[in-house]
C-alpha cells in the first residue's frame, strides 16, 4: 500500500509542476502573440528588406561556476549547482570502449554496457532495482560506445541519496545476471536480422567499412558468430579491466548542497580501491582502406539511390578545424553551395550535404551525399564531385563567408542550453585531453577565419582524386549506368550470415 502512496505522491508533484508549466506557457504564448502583432504592424510600416535589418550582437557566453576535485583513489569529480528545478543529474565517463574488444567477440562491450544496468547488483536483483527506481520516478542508465563507457542517473533532489547509492552499486557491484545477458543477446540477434531493412543504415555501415576497413574497430559489426562467442565470464573480465575509480570521471549537476554532495560521493566511492597498474590502452591504428573506387549495393526494391562519397578525415584538435567548419557552412544549409546548385538549380535531391566530420582522438571522415531518384544517380554523383572541386578553385565570396561564419557563431549558443550540457562537455574535454576552454578557442578561430583560409583548407584537406563512392540502389533502374563514373564497379554483398543453432546450457 505504501508503495502506491509513494507513486501517487510523485505523480501529484509532477501534476502540480505540469500545471505551473501550463500557466507559464500560456502567459508566454499571449505575450508572444502581443509581441508578434506589434512587431508585424511595425514591420509593415517600416517595410525594410531583411538585408537592412540591424541585429544586436550576440551576448557573451560564460561557463557556469563549477568545482573540480579528485578523490584519493583517483576518481575525478565535477560539481555544478543548478537550482532551477528540484532535480539532480549525474554522469560517469569510463575510459573504455568497443574499440578495445577482441575481433572475434565484437559486441562484447555493448553487452557489458547493457547488462551492467539490466543485470542488477550484488545487493539488488534486476527487478528490485527497477522497482526502487520506478517508485522514485528516477533512472539509472549505462552504455558503452566505441570510445567510452557511460553511466548516468536522474533523481528528484529529495531522493538523490537513495538513487545515488543505487548508481554507485551499479558501477561498483554489478551482478551481470545470466538471464539478462541471454535476453540482451536475443535482442541483439534481432537487430542483426533487421539491419538491412533501412537503405540509410546499409549505406552508413558499408561506407565506414570502405573508409576504415571491415575489421577496423571503427567499422566492424556484430555478427551472430561473434555474439555466440561472448560469455558471462567475458563480461566480468571486460568490466574488471576498465571499471576502477582512477579510470572514471564523475560529473553531477542540479539542485544539491555542495558540502552534502561531497560527503555523499566520499561515502559511496571513497573506499573503492584503485588499480595502480591500470594503463591507458593504446588507440587502434587508422589508415584508409580505400583511396578511391565506386562500390555498389544492389537493392532491387528501391526506387531511389542512397549515395555517399568521401575519404578519411581528421580530428578536432587540428589547428584548421575552425576553418574547416566554416567550409562546412559554405557548402551546407539553405543558401549553401550544395543546396543552391544540386537541390535548387539542378533539382537532383531534396536533401544534400557535404561535411568535414572530425573525431576527438582518431580521424573522422569527410562525407558528402544524399538521396536521389534512380535515373539521376550518376548526375547526382557528378554534381557532388563538381562542387567539391569548385570550392577548391572558386574563391568564397564575401557574402558566402559572412553567411557561413554567422551561422556557425549564432549556433554557438546552443552549446550552453543547460548546465548539464556544459558540464558534460567539460568532462569530455578532460577525457580526451582537450583544454577546458577549447570551445571558446574554436569560437575565436571561427571569427578570425578568412575567405583565403577556407580555400586553403579546401585545397589541403579535400581530396577529389581519392573519393570513395558508394551507391545503394536498384541496379536495373539506374540509367545511365554507374560505369559512366568508373570502368570498374565493385559490388558489395550485404547478405546476413545464417545464425548457427544455439548450444543448450
Amino acid at each position: 500500500m505504501q508503495r502506491y502512496q509513494v507513486k501517487d505522491r510523485r505523480r501529484m508533484k509532477f501534476k502540480i509542476k505540469d500545471g505551473k508549466r501550463l500557466v507559464y506557457a500560456l502567459v508566454v504564448a499571449f505575450a508572444f502573440l502581443a509581441f508578434t502583432f506589434n512587431f508585424s504592424w511595425a514591420a509593415a510600416a517600416a517595410a525594410k528588406h531583411y538585408t537592412e535589418l540591424q541585429l544586436a550582437p550576440l551576448p557573451e557566453i560564460k561557463v557556469p561556476k563549477y568545482e573540480r576535485f579528485v578523490l584519493q583513489n583517483g576518481l575525478v569529480v565535477y560539481l555544478m549547482e543548478d537550482h532551477e528545478l528540484p532535480l539532480v543529474n549525474g554522469t560517469a565517463i569510463i575510459r573504455t570502449g568497443s574499440r578495445w574488444e577482441p575481433l572475434e567477440k565484437v559486441g562484447l562491450a555493448d553487452l557489458v554496457g547493457t547488462v551492467l544496468r539490466t543485470g542488477g547488483t550484488n545487493k539488488h536483483s534486476p527487478d528490485e532495482l527497477n522497482q526502487m527506481l520506478e517508485q522514485r520516478a528516477a533512472a539509472v542508465e549505462t552504455s558503452i560506445s566505441e570510445a567510452a563507457g557511460n553511466a548516468s542517473f536522474q533523481a528528484l533532489s529529495e531522493d538523490v541519496e537513495t538513487v545515488f547509492g543505487l548508481f554507485a552499486e551499479v558501477l561498483r557491484e554489478p551482478a551481470f545476471a545470466q538471464e539478462k545477458l541471454d535476453l540482451a543477446k536475443t535482442q541483439e540477434r534481432g537487430s542483426i536480422a533487421r539491419r538491412n531493412d533501412s537503405p540509410d543504415e546499409i549505406a552508413g555501415r558499408e561506407f565506414r567499412k570502405l573508409i576504415y576497413g571491415k575489421d577496423s574497430p571503427y567499422a566492424r559489426t556484430t555478427e551472430y558468430t561473434t555474439l555466440d562467442q561472448v560469455s558471462r565470464e567475458d563480461l566480468l573480465k571486460f568490466y574488471q579491466q576498465y571499471f576502477h575509480p582512477n579510470n572514471i570521471i564523475l560529473g553531477i549537476v542540479g539542485d544539491f548542497d555542495p558540502k552534502k554532495m561531497r560527503s555523499l560521493i566520499q561515502a559511496k566511492f571513497g573506499n573503492w580501491q584503485p588499480n595502480p597498474k591500470i594503463a591507458k590502452s593504446p588507440l587502434p591504428e587508422v589508415s584508409p582502406a580505400n583511396t578511391g573506387g565506386v562500390f555498389f549495393v544492389n537493392q532491387p526494391q528501391l526506387t531511389q539511390s542512397n549515395i555517399l562519397i568521401g575519404h578519411l578525415g581528421g580530428r578536432f584538435d587540428n589547428p584548421d578545424y575552425a576553418a574547416l567548419d566554416v567550409l562546412n557552412g559554405v557548402l551546407n544549409g539553405f543558401g549553401g553551395r550544395l543546396f543552391n546548385e544540386v537541390r535548387s538549380r539542378q533539382g537532383l535531391a531534396y536533401s544534400v550535404y557535404g561535411v568535414w566530420s572530425p573525431r576527438y582522438d582518431y580521424p573522422g571522415i569527410f562525407i558528402a551525399g544524399g538521396q536521389t531518384r534512380s535515373d539521376a544517380t550518376v548526375q547526382f554523383v557528378k554534381a557532388l564531385q563538381a562542387e567539391i572541386k569548385r570550392i577548391q578553385n572558386q574563391k568564397v565570396t564575401a557574402r558566402e563567408l559572412t553567411f557561413a561564419k554567422e551561422s556557425t557563431l549564432n549556433s554557438f549558443v546552443f552549446n550552453f542550453q543547460d548546465p548539464s550540457q556544459t558540464l558534460t562537455r567539460l568532462m569530455r574535454y578532460e577525457y580526451f585531453g582537450y583544454p577546458a576552454d577549447f570551445l571558446f578557442r574554436y569560437q575565436k578561430a571561427v571569427a578570425a577565419t578568412t575567405a583565403a583560409d577556407v580555400q586553403r583548407v579546401a585545397k589541403q584537406y579535400l581530396k577529389p582524386e581519392k573519393l570513395v563512392t558508394l551507391v545503394v540502389g536498384n541496379q536495373t533502374t539506374i540509367q545511365p549506368p554507374l560505369t559512366q563514373l568508373a570502368t570498374q564497379i565493385t559490388p558489395i554483398d550485404v547478405t546476413i550470415p545464417t545464425p548457427q543453432p544455439q548450444a543448450k546450457n
